[in-house]
């Protein structure tokens, strides 16, 4: 007989309703209830029903990828080297934008697996996402994670060494004389974040310079989240020498409230990113970057999924960890950045 919701929540002590809550991303649920459900989830094998009616096979030589944003350039050609690879190997390619909204990441793998696409490439919203990955993998869906992995997800995954990239480019503004550095990152919850603020740490602490909690701000990885965050920054009674933005989203909103305070970068304060910003490194070659592989992870990831549909995988998972580069550019030369307050 099959699984229910009413069933898992039962056995969690919770309403379907709540249960469906959990499943769909929905705000509102405490974690220790959130747990509960996951883990009678985990001891039933609940799959939902949308899901459990596309994971029965047919073949239609088409993956899905779902991304968290479309408008971040590095998403582009993470997706155009996943379509290169797809069509190569004469798959098509059902492209979806989650816009980071964890309900609608979810609306969007029930669709895809209910028009039986083969396999799915996923870069998730966020650690929430769990639910629905563990979903999949039960029903032996093929799916390969990309850019971000997941807390107690075992499966296929392609991700850049994000706390070696973080940490030697913290080390080269150090290198340079900065000693007081801002880092405006992710919310905690997810590991690109996570890692990127544990080596920015580590950099810290491995140069003898205490890490201040007071010097990173957390917010969303958008323009708009660079520049409030920036903003907050730039409220200290101490401003920051030198500031490390976790992505090239948040440079951009970043380096817009700087000009709005009247300071010039890097004569004024030092501005480094995770993820080059390549359509403004063509224009002008100006900012200090790690870069990543970003086609790389698309034509890996799609392979490792092809190798997955096509049932030769083998039954261990594997996880893909790409290097990166540091890109010194001019925003947080020696000679004109502000000496250390």
């Amino acid at each position: 007989m099959a699984v229910t919701m009413r069933d898992v929540g039962k056995k969690a002590g919770v309403s379907a309703m709540t249960v469906s809550r959990v499943i769909n991303g929905r705000e509102g649920v405490d974690p220790e209830t959130q747990q509960r459900v996951e883990e009678a989830i985990a001891a039933l094998d609940y799959v939902p029903n949308r899901i459990a009616r596309g994971l029965i096979s047919q073949k239609t030589e088409t993956i899905g990828i779902i991304v968290p944003d479309f408008v971040n350039p590095f998403f582009a050609p993470v997706v155009r080297g996943a379509e290169t690879a797809a069509r190569r190997a004469g798959y098509r390619v059902l492209l979806c934008n989650s816009e980071g909204d964890l309900r609608l990441e979810r609306e969007y793998i029930e669709d895809l697996v209910s028009h039986r696409v083969e396999g799915l490439l996923l870069a998730a919203a966020g650690d929430r996402s769990r639910g629905s990955i563990l979903s999949l993998l039960r029903g032996g869906f093929p799916l390969v994670l990309i850019d971000r992995a997941l807390p107690d997800v075992d499966c296929d995954l392609v991700v850049s060494d994000n706390a070696a990239g973080a940490r030697r480019l913290v080390e080269h503004l150090i290198a340079i004389g900065h000693r007081h550095i801002a880092h405006i990152t992710d919310v905690d919850d997810t590991s690109t974040g996570r890692e990127r603020l544990r080596g920015y740490r580590e950099a810290l602490e491995q140069a003898g310079i205490m890490y201040q909690e007071e010097l990173v701000f957390r917010t969303t990885v958008d323009q708009m989240g660079g520049y409030r965050a920036a903003q907050q920054t730039l409220a200290m009674s101490r401003l920051p020498t030198a500031i490390f933005t976790v992505n090239n989203m948040t440079v951009v909103g970043a380096m817009k409230a700087l000009r709005e305070r009247g300071l010039s970068v890097p004569k004024d304060i030092g501005l480094v990113c995770f993820d080059d910003v390549e359509h403004l490194a063509v224009l002008s070659p100006f900012l200090t970057v790690i870069d990543q592989p970003a086609e790389t992870f698309g034509s890996l990831g799609a392979q490792l999924l092809f190798e997955r549909i096509t049932g030769k995988a083998g039954v261990r998972s594997r996880r893909i960890v790409l290097q990166t580069d540091l890109i010194v550019r001019e925003s947080c030369c020696v000679n004109s950045g502000v000496p250390p307050r």
